[in-house]
């Protein structure tokens, strides 16, 4: 089975890395290949470099599940091929898995070797009988897609904008805990969620409307608040029961406001309510 195969991390699977994989689809059925998308289960720089404390838009899990939707994905331990040179990569593509041509993002390298210029690999294609192709850069409007863009979005609570850049809601999956049931105390539950991923970026404090997925109701409206040691808490206006020890997934759709502190628990009461009403409006 002859295959034409990108590689990367592809952290997010997004707009950039979409564009990318429809490429390698097109590309595949005009030629009659098996797309595959080559990847790996941890950040390459956790093993390049030792104090490097990854923060991810994507679990290794939700990446493979973005992935399979645009062909056959092979996820590999890098520390496997982290010696090898791009001439050596690419042999072992074509030897194990049948790959016959090569697309490349506009600005991925790859090899011990720190190969920089496009046509370095294309000149080690040509002796190995691998057809490289390089694509052009995806630009959507003024906003540069990338990884880091979205990073740096999450990070000062541009949830419009992350989200645009990625396609989807950015989302963060975690476990319901105990905590100190304070907001039982004034009329609002709420679940602690304690992400299953330590190194998800879990976006700038502050209050946020989302969706969740309960026992009875499917995407149901949240208001999510995140305090400055990263706590996050989700109050499901629509569902009442028990969820503590179930996965819960949040989808982040708009920033609300910040985080502030309350004369009393009164005034917090308060907001809460108006924020619930602002996340329930027909229009939010």
């Amino acid at each position: 089975m002859r295959r034409i195969a990108t590689i990367g991390f592809f952290d997010g699977a997004h707009k950039g890395h979409q564009f990318l994989f429809e490429h390698l689809r097109q590309e595949a059925d005009q030629r009659g290949l098996t797309p595959l998308i080559v990847t790996f289960r941890q950040h390459p720089r956790v093993l390049l470099q030792s104090d490097y404390v990854p923060q991810l838009l994507t679990t290794a899990e939700e990446r493979q599940a973005l992935l399979s939707a645009y062909g056959e994905v092979l996820m590999l331990p890098f520390e496997e091929i982290q010696s090898l040179t791009a001439a050596e990569f690419m042999t072992l593509l074509r030897d194990r898995y049948e790959v016959s041509v090569l697309l490349m993002g506009y600005d991925h390298r790859f090899g011990a070797d720190r190969l920089h210029r496009p046509q370095d690999y294309r000149r080690i294609g040509e002796t190995l009988g691998i057809e490289v192709l390089t694509m052009s850069e995806y630009v959507e409007g003024e906003l540069h897609v990338s990884s880091t863009e979205i990073r740096l979005a999450l990070e000062n609570g541009n949830i419009a904008v992350a989200n645009e850049l990625l396609g989807r809601p950015y989302s963060l999956s975690g476990t319901v805990v105990h905590g100190k049931a304070f907001g039982r105390t004034i009329g609002f539950p709420t679940a602690n969620i304690q992400p299953t991923d330590p190194h998800k970026i879990i976006p700038k404090t502050g209050v946020y409307m989302a969706r969740m997925d309960t026992p009875t109701m499917d995407n149901a409206p949240a208001f999510v608040n995140i305090d400055p040691q990263g706590i996050i808490e989700a109050h499901i206006p629509s569902y009442k029961g028990d969820l503590y020890g179930r996965l819960m997934e949040i989808r982040f759709e708009r920033f609300i406001r910040d985080e502030r502190r309350f004369d009393s628990a009164e005034a917090l009461r308060r907001q809460i309510k108006d924020d619930i009403d602002n996340i329930l409006r027909p229009d939010a």
